[in-house]
């Protein structure tokens, strides 16, 4: 691997203007990255990734390279059309040097800030605004860390070891504590986290609300959401012939996963033709190889317990596809997957004062990332909609500093503790138990 890595490495051309570093939504300096691990200075490569992006061994895995830093390396313009995988390099090095970051917390700065939901820009606010010195809680409804990276992206592409080593690494060395299965909304509400003395709030809870199409048939016992799939997919039972409706990254994901649980025949429809697959053509290309087929231009108008009704659509020279009545169709199935798109849970903002929310019900945000309430800050999906892993930590990464700097300029706290004298009570050792007979 490490041979392999290095000659990854120095096929680079160590560009003057990356253009590698400009394809990448945080703009790691990939040509400096590779230029320490040619000169053997790993440690210093690997402290580079994680200090620039905190979810490295993720965004090595999942990100959508072939549009971003390999997509835009300057090897695509010659005749040979083969970029540099800095995939590869960066999996190598995030995933060599996260074995060796043991230092303990910061030095605290006496203020507390909470962290609404664990995926990928939660767990960025979090870790950055803990290096800076504050106290740093997380709250998430599930009982592990990791959002959809965990329960959204499949376990072949994302391994559960890596945020496993996450939160060891970056969680609990680092001093930041993680309250699972906690909903804030529901029993713990915004307004109490402000009441037990943290300064802000962010917000980064995701889109775990399933988007229905609203035809007959989505309430049936073989048919499952995708969100809902990808997040335990053995505890559905879809038979061996499914169609999964859409065509998006989840959408792969969901038709890769039934392949790998045992479906002999995977189908994806889509209302329009193939130029409209919105997952990536690596995705793609995998989810072709393995077996999953494509059928384009057919709208879902009925789902069966035996299959799904299509209509066939045409496009029209305005380029809006329309349905073409009697062209019913009938495609047997045994279950259906629905991975049309995700929306944002409501309950958060029901109990919440002062926070507004767009026609989509994703969060209203100022530039900085703050809310329409004061000292709550939001950011990745919802507020974005659905997005990528590392367009999240982009964003994430400019919340914090927003939310550092609004810290810092609070007046500082002075009440007393009423508390503070009350007596503390002692309790007995093993030796006073053993003498009143306990």
């Amino acid at each position: 691997m490490a041979l392999h890595v290095l000659d990854e490495a120095n096929r680079c051309l160590g560009c003057k203007k990356p253009l590698c570093q400009q394809g990448c939504p945080i703009h790691t300096n990939i040509p400096e990255v590779i230029r320490l691990l040619k000169d053997n200075h790993l440690d210093d490569a690997g402290r580079m990734l994680f200090e620039n992006n905190p979810l490295t061994t993720v965004c090595s895995l999942v990100c959508n390279h072939e549009n971003q830093c390999e997509g835009h390396c300057v090897r695509n313009r010659m005749p040979s059309h083969d970029p540099v995988h800095f995939s590869i390099i960066e999996d190598y090095i995030s995933t060599t040097y996260a074995n060796k970051m043991t230092s303990g917390p910061a030095p605290k700065n006496g203020m507390k800030a909470a962290v609404v939901g664990s995926g990928p820009a939660g767990l960025t606010v979090a870790v950055l605004l803990a290096r800076w010195g504050y106290d740093i809680t997380i709250f998430d409804a599930r009982d592990k860390i990791g959002g959809v990276m965990r329960y959204g992206i499949p376990n072949y592409r994302l391994p559960d070891s890596v945020l496993d080593d996450f939160q060891y690494r970056h969680l609990e060395l680092k001093g930041i504590h993680v309250r699972p299965n906690t909903a804030i909304g529901k029993t713990i509400t915004i307004d109490d986290l402000f009441r037990d003395g943290y300064k802000s709030v962010f917000i980064g809870a995701g889109l775990w609300k399933a988007n229905a199409m609203h035809i007959k048939g989505e309430t049936l016992g073989n048919v499952a959401f995708g969100i809902d799939y990808l997040a335990n997919s053995k505890a559905f039972q879809l038979g061996d012939d499914i169609a999964v409706i859409g065509v998006g990254n989840s959408a792969m994901d969901c038709a890769r996963t039934a392949i790998r649980n045992g479906a002999r025949h995977v189908t994806c429809y889509a209302r329009r033709d193939e130029k409209c697959i919105s997952a990536s053509e690596h995705e793609v290309r995998y989810a072709k190889l393995e077996g999953v087929g494509f059928r384009f231009c057919k709208a879902p108008v009925e789902i069966r317990e035996n299959g799904i009704i299509c209509r066939d659509t045409v496009k029209g020279d305005d380029g809006r596809f329309t349905q073409v009545e009697g062209s019913e169709t009938f495609y047997p199935h045994t279950g259906v997957i629905v991975s049309v798109s995700q929306g944002s849970e409501s309950t958060l903002v029901k109990t919440t004062t002062g926070i507004e929310t767009n026609q989509r019900g994703l969060l209203t945000v100022n530039e900085d990332g703050s809310t329409t309430r004061e000292g709550v800050f939001a950011g990745g999906d919802a507020v974005m909609g659905a997005r990528t892993v590392v367009e999240a930590v982009a964003i994430a990464k400019k919340v914090a500093e927003s939310m550092d700097s609004y810290m810092k300029s609070l007046p500082a706290d002075t009440a007393p503790d009423p508390y503070s004298d009350i007596p503390v009570f002692s309790t007995p050792t093993s030796d006073v138990l053993t003498k009143q007979g306990i």
